[in-house]
């Protein structure tokens, strides 16, 4: 399942998150990861990292959103400092890891067309 992606557009996403080494992890959220987003649907990526801070989030947002010729919107937030349960639960439920620090492939799945 792509989550409504392109492979080269993932990759670039990648690319992104890789340039913040103190980014673990990635997990792509809401309607994206649900399967029930529209053309127009912004892209939720959650940061986790013991030091991501609002810094790293952001200049990612800034990168993806602005730098990269990416035709999405990204709404992106630091895992570690969520403070809504509801928010948390959501993410821990359907959340799809996309990026992990250190890993030759990230998420194979998501790439998957």
């Amino acid at each position: 399942m792509n989550y409504g992606l392109t492979d080269q557009d993932l990759g670039n996403i990648r690319e992104a998150i890789a340039k913040f080494p103190e980014i673990s992890q990635v997990l792509l959220f809401g309607s994206r990861a649900k399967g029930n987003y529209k053309v127009g649907s912004d892209v939720d990526l959650a940061l986790k990292g013991e030091s991501v801070t609002h810094s790293t989030v952001f200049q990612l947002a800034d990168l993806l959103n602005e730098t990269y010729p990416l035709p999405y919107f990204f709404d992106i937030i630091n895992y570690n400092n969520i403070d809504e349960p509801k928010l948390v639960e959501h993410i821990n439920r359907v959340g799809i890891p996309i990026f992990c620090q250190g890993t030759q492939q990230n998420s194979g799945d998501a790439t998957a067309n």
